[in-house]
């Protein structure tokens, strides 16, 4: 009985030690960085389409926001060019500022609002509206498959515009260029 007694003081004292360190200032002052940075053409299965992404984000994790970012920032860029036979070539673009990336693995997942966008173009009211997109990744290592990319469209006006740090599964493969991602690191 004393024995259970002792063990049981004895666990209830480690739970507060690591209870009152996971709160301490300096547990919160660890830091953990992420970042991807590259630039790729995306599969698309309609012929004639040019779609590319160039992203250059980064966030910063503490140990009390280890899945979400405290701070986020930098910048992603979605290319589009279409030709179709018998028209002129048709180029957009829109340049993302980023408000979150998130990590895990060989997967990042970043979202931003729309800034600029092709001059007299179709995402011109998108800029307008500061509608937020998302892009996530999939960078594969050797041998692991191709690398791949999910993009999420702009919602319609009265659709509830997309969640921040959230974009559709990476399904696109990678056909060109490729991504180089720095997974944050696990905090304690």
């Amino acid at each position: 009985m004393i024995n259970t007694l002792y063990r049981a003081a004895g666990v209830l004292a480690l739970a507060a030690v690591a209870a009152a360190a996971s709160l301490s200032p300096a547990a919160a002052d660890t830091v953990s960085a992420a970042s991807i940075k590259g630039s790729a053409r995306m599969y698309f299965p309609a012929p004639g389409n040019d779609i590319r992404i160039t992203v250059d984000a980064h966030g910063e994790y503490t140990a009390n926001s280890p899945a979400f970012p405290t701070r986020a920032w930098g910048t992603f860029r979605i290319y589009h060019a279409v030709e179709e036979p018998g028209k002129p070539r048709q180029v957009n673009w829109g340049e993302l500022e980023v408000d979150c990336l998130t990590t895990g693995g060989p997967t990042a997942t970043v979202t931003g609002t729309l800034v600029r966008a092709t001059p007299g173009g179709p995402w011109e009211d998108l800029v307008k509206r500061k509608v937020r997109m998302g892009v996530s990744f999939y960078v594969a290592g050797k041998g692991k498959g191709p690398s791949r990319i999910g993009l999420s469209g702009a919602t319609a006006p009265g659709e509830s515009p997309l969640t921040k740090c959230m974009a559709p599964a990476p399904d696109a493969p990678v056909i060109r260029g490729g991504y180089v991602l720095k997974d944050k690191s696990p905090l304690r």
